[in-house]
């Protein structure tokens, strides 16, 4: 009997199996595809995920092969300044290509020794109350306590299950791909900036050892997306929107995304679990796709391992879907709105001007800046504190900072009054007294996905909340 089955070796998947592994289950990741993809189809790490990189002390791996840009221009493409005092202490986006992503959380999975199978696609699956049968395309059968669906959005998990994906279908659909060019850098940029004044969809930007990444409106829907775009096609809506084709050859890969905007109804059907896109596909506007993912990922891994190794308490697995559902909704949200404002039309630019002159002021500036980067998310855990489901920024403290602290993941109760007591879960929680002139409040009880489950200083307060997010107490 495996542990826990996921279906999909992408970031997502990777990143949660990673996660489990880290507390001592042994998942096994299913991929379909015998090598990994060499579509770039997301382009960098927001500030949320740098920290949950940073928690999981992989943050030094991706800021070698990444490059740190500051924050700014990720709503709709409109650009103002960083605003002043963000809540974090990584105020920038990490660009670094989504292969690069998938490879060191695949490396970072191997290390901690989790089995991955490439070239098994996953056709069929059953469960019942002890587990989940999952059939391949091969034949083979394997079964397993959980099985989490991190296969895309066009999930074969998902359909299995019969999970609901409402939304709206594809109606706007780009082309996008790698290839060389024979016009010269400043010619190109010359006629991109131009062209992206009046279309921000478009777009031709180097990405290395001489290849440009390129991403150009489609005449329209094909009736096949999975089938790759021609390089002709690239060259007829490059000469439609650019009057150039710029010379591109060689293409490295090619590919077409949508905008489509789908929400699974649920996240959880019995033992079956989606995550990432196979929950949620949105238009790429603000670069928070793979972001999404990764942080689906993270909330659901100590989640399913505490329900595996046998101390979660009830309701906690369902707190996935609670928590994590009404964040993608407020994504898709996002994206709609910023797809309008990406419009030609004369009504949504003229919003966009307004919505510009808003972001002047700081504090608009401010709630879009952390709706797109992610740490302005609050779950709601019920009456309490103001930082009360919300995520703790790392903070420096006698014995390292904070999220060095946390690279076990475990829950830690931080506390500044030094009469606190974790006593009965200290299996499951770490207990560090120390006093940050970074934290305004006596102390913090931090689950191990960083997000705040309690905030104050009495014993008895805190003693009504460890059971809630940890189990019972061991004697």
């Amino acid at each position: 009997m495996i542990d826990v089955i996921v279906a999909g070796g992408g970031p997502t998947g990777m990143m949660l199996a990673g996660e489990l592994r880290l507390h001592g289950l042994h998942p096994l990741v299913l991929e379909k595809e015998a090598e990994p993809t060499r579509h770039v189809r997301s382009l960098g790490l927001h500030v949320r995920s740098v920290e949950v990189m940073d928690q999981r002390g992989l943050l030094e791996r991706f800021l070698a092969l990444g490059q740190q840009y500051p924050l700014g221009g990720f709503f709709a493409g409109i650009t103002k300044p960083r605003p002043e005092r963000l809540d974090t202490a990584h105020p920038y986006v990490l660009g670094i290509p989504q292969p690069v992503t998938e490879r060191l959380l695949t490396e970072h999975a191997i290390e901690l020794g989790v089995e991955i199978r490439r070239g098994c696609e996953l056709v069929g699956l059953s469960q019942d109350e002890d587990g989940v049968t999952v059939e391949l395309a091969d034949g083979t059968q394997l079964r397993s306590r959980y099985l989490v669906g991190c296969d895309g959005g066009r999930s074969t998990v998902r359909k299995l299950l019969g999970v609901g994906f409402p939304g709206e279908p594809t109606r706007v659909e780009s082309l996008l791909g790698e290839m060389e060019v024979a016009a010269s850098p400043e010619a190109l940029a010359a006629v991109v900036a131009e062209v992206r004044e009046t279309h921000k969809g478009f777009g031709a930007g180097p990405s290395g050892d001489g290849v440009y990444r390129v991403v150009v409106p489609a005449e329209g829907v094909a009736e096949d997306r999975s089938v790759p775009p021609t390089l002709e096609e690239f060259k007829q809506q490059l000469r439609v929107f650019a009057g150039t084709d710029f010379g591109v050859h060689s293409p490295r890969w090619l590919s077409r995304f949508g905008d489509a905007t789908r929400l699974a109804e649920r996240y959880r059907v019995g033992r079956v679990l989606l995550a990432g896109d196979a929950a949620h596909v949105h238009p790429p506007m603000g670069g928070q796709g793979l972001n999404l993912g990764v942080q689906d990922a993270f909330n659901l891994g100590w989640k399913l391992a505490a329900e595996v190794n046998g101390w979660a308490p009830e309701g906690l697995l369902d707190s996935y879907h609670t928590e994590r559902h009404p964040v993608a909704a407020d994504v898709l949200n996002n994206t709609r709105v910023q797809s309008e404002l990406m419009s030609t039309e004369p009504g949504p630019q003229a919003v966009r001007r307004l919505l510009s002159e808003l972001m002047d002021f700081e504090e608009v500036n401010r709630y879009l800046t952390e709706k797109i980067t992610a740490i302005g998310i609050r779950y709601d855990l019920g009456e309490g504190h103001e930082l009360l489901g919300r995520r703790l920024r790392d903070i420096g403290l006698k014995p390292g900072r904070l999220y060095e602290l946390m690279r076990g993941g475990r829950g830690l109760l931080l506390d500044q009054t030094g009469r606190l007591s974790v006593a009965g879960w200290a299996d499951r929680v770490d207990h560090v007294v120390d006093v940050s002139e970074e934290l305004d409040v006596p102390a913090v009880l931090l689950r191990p996905d960083g997000y705040m489950a309690w905030v104050g200083e009495d014993q008895q307060d805190l003693l009504g909340q460890l059971p809630r997010w940890f189990g019972a107490a061991v004697s």
